[in-house]
């Protein structure tokens, strides 16, 4: 009609996620505006042209593809089953999850506001309401005040002052912000000697018998603990309280900055609160993660109830038992410092300009790995794997790996094995380079702990049988294979990965919510612990309630009773324990520390080969290589080198 307004058409849904993915993985920090559309559309604009849109371009465009065949898989499983039999198992589950829900711990999440900033602030109190960024690059963080104009931590320099043009940029001072980090932290320590740091800046802590040894309330403790922190730092920090780590995560977001907030001890308020939270909310579920769980209708941890039969038949897409615990709003809540063997790798990186001179490029490999060194040395680790990552101008991420049989400790080893890892990927042009070594070896360990499996012969062989050790078949080390023969491009690692694992973009359900964390400087460690872990809780598979679903039953009464009909819709019976076979995506490297062979299995699979070494003549046959020498690399307690390769 003549005159009438012509609407604007309706951006395609690739073209409207491209535009949120360039916005960064930061939309979510407290003091950003509410409605970030402007701010969204000027960062796409300012980014169009550049290699690092090219590449989100295509990071995107592989998301949106995989999101079609998800969908497609969803479609096909739902065709044939009784989605109300489904329904009524997973709501028996959720009854019996409910019944493990502990609300007598009372736990705190203390966030420091905008850290890195205001311990700029104490040095330059002229930067005092105006917009300033920490770092040149890439941001650290923002003050409030640029944060109202979109500016963000994990934001290009050039992008930030796009939307601030008044933007202050000013360089990071890594000492200055841990000085101030031991000093927050004595704190905390104060209300929970046993406190667990999540980062340089943020604490977990159980302070329930804080409160019951000083008969406060804990709102009243929180308060007296943040005082304290203003009063002796001059810095602000932002607190949750609640029954468990993730919720008191979620919680101290609520009253930033200066401020804190308690969520009531009982099961409605929590579900309530919860059920209107996005899914972005949650600890651990990132941008490509709230992607996935959006194309099949999960924008709030309540539709999670809503879609729980979709979530339950796509377990290594979603991630269900991890999602079920999150509607009820059930975490862990045990609160304890990172011991050392937790620790898996140790490394140094570096970003820099695209460079694409080789011996400008093995200089820099040559000064972190310098700085490596000294890492390790000041410590106290050694290991036997060096990995090399190296990301492209084209903003792509590719890792190298080769596995040693001896500990690494020494600049030069670290060197030669990052050039010989990098010269055959030669000519390239750069703009990060970095270093890390895993397959760890606690150098301050006790000498019989590390040298656990000659003290098990050496006890055999000599000495009281009733003192000799155990061997602990139940410990995992995941990280043994994390970088061996890894050859991809990173997004085609994200693709790759089953379930909410993706490789450097969500870090989901494994670590802590590194992408919204501020960076910490080289060397710095984050326990690998993260908060929404509950090790207590009951596994899905091992449920006595549920069995894996058939998906050619039709009854609830079926279901309730764990029929199954076909072995790919149950890994479990009520029948004859059998073994399952493990998945291949599961796989991992691990050295049997009794007859010294790398295998390629499960924790299942190792445990049982170390069951089998551990029968009597296996035990004479090790004897008896442990009295003589042996050669390194010859099988029986010798090291089997593991060369890095590209990853079939």
């Amino acid at each position: 009609m003549a005159g009438s307004a012509v609407e604007p058409p309706i951006a395609s849904q690739e073209t409207a996620s491209l535009v949120r993915r360039l916005a960064g993985p930061s939309t979510g920090k407290a003091g950003l505006a509410k409605d970030q559309t402007e701010i969204n559309r000027i960062i796409a604009e300012a980014s169009k042209g550049s290699k690092f849109y090219d590449n989100e371009k295509k990071k995107d465009k592989d998301l949106t593809e995989r999101i079609g065949r998800i969908l497609r898989q969803r479609d096909d499983l739902m065709r044939n089953i009784d989605i109300q039999a489904i329904e009524y198992s997973v709501d028996q589950l959720l009854a019996e999850l409910e019944s493990r829900r502990d609300l007598s711990q009372t736990i705190v999440h203390v966030d420091m506001d905008a850290f890195y900033a205001n311990v700029e602030l104490l040095k330059n109190p002229d930067l005092e309401g105006k917009p300033f960024g920490v770092g040149r690059g890439v941001l650290s963080t923002a003050s409030y005040e640029a944060r109202k104009y979109g500016v963000r931590s994990g934001m290009p320099g050039f992008i930030a002052k796009k939307l601030c043009p008044d933007l202050i940029l000013i360089p990071n001072h890594f000492s200055r912000y841990m000085d101030m980090s031991k000093a927050v932290m004595s704190i905390f320590e104060r209300y929970d000697p046993s406190m667990y740091a999540a980062g340089c800046d943020e604490g977990y802590l159980n302070i329930t018998q804080y409160c019951k040894d000083h008969n406060l309330t804990a709102a009243e403790c929180v308060q007296e603990m943040r005082k304290a922190v203003h009063e002796e730092t001059k810095l602000t920090a932002s607190a949750g309280i609640a029954p468990n780590k993730m919720l008191a995560k979620i919680c101290s977001d609520k009253n930033k900055p200066n401020g804190q907030f308690e969520l009531p001890f009982d099961k409605e308020s929590i579900i309530s609160f919860l059920r209107d939270l996005s899914i972005r909310k949650i600890p651990g579920i990132g941008r490509v993660n709230e992607r996935l769980l959006e194309s099949i209708g999960i924008k709030t941890c309540g539709d999670i109830f809503t879609h729980r039969a979709t979530i339950y038949l796509m377990d290594k897409q979603f991630g269900r038992q991890y999602l079920f615990q999150t509607h009820l709003g059930i975490a862990s809540n045990v609160v304890q410092p990172s011991a050392r063997e937790e620790r898996k790798s140790i490394g140094a990186e570096r970003t820099f300009s695209p460079i694409s001179n080789t011996d400008n490029i093995l200089h820099l490999l040559d000064n972190i790995a310098v700085e490596l060194e000294k890492d390790m040395k000041e410590t106290g680790w050694a290991g036997r794997t060096v990995s090399l990552k190296y990301k492209l101008d084209t903003y792509q991420v590719f890792t190298r790996a080769k596995s040693t049989d001896r500990w690494i400790t020494q600049k030069e080893d670290l060197y030669a094995i990052g050039k010989e890892l990098l010269l055959p990927e030669v000519p390239l042009t750069l703009r990060l380079i970095g270093l890390r070594v895993t397959k760890l070896k606690d150098l301050r360990a006790p000498l019989e702990t590390a040298n656990g499996i000659k003290r098990f012969f050496e006890s055999i062989q000599s000495g009281d049988p009733r003192k000799r050790p155990k061997l602990n078949h139940d410990v995992t080390d995941a990280d043994l294979h994390l970088f061996n023969d890894i050859t991809q491009p990173q997004h085609e690692l994200d693709d790759a990965m089953p379930g909410f694992h993706e490789h450097n973009e969500d870090n989901a359900f494994g670590h802590e919510d590194l992408e919204d964390a501020e960076p910490l400087p080289d060397g710095a460690h984050i326990a690998p612990e993260h908060p929404l872990a509950s090790p207590d809780l009951p596994s899905l598979e091992n449920s006595d309630l549920i069995q894996r679903v058939t998906l050619q039953s039709g009854s609830r009464e079926a279901i309730a009773r764990g029929v199954k009909s076909t072995p790919r819709a149950a890994a479990y019976s009520t029948a004859e324990p059998r073994r399952v076979t493990p998945n291949a995506g599961n796989l991992e490297t691990h050295d049997c520390p009794i007859c010294g062979k790398t295998l390629q299995t499960d924790n299942q699979g190792l445990n049982t080969h170390i069951d089998f070494c551990l029968s009597r003549g296996a035990i004479r046959e090790a004897q008896a290589e442990a009295s003589s020498p042996v050669k390194k690399g010859s099988g029986k307690l010798g090291y089997k080198p593991i060369s890095g390769g590209k990853r079939k």
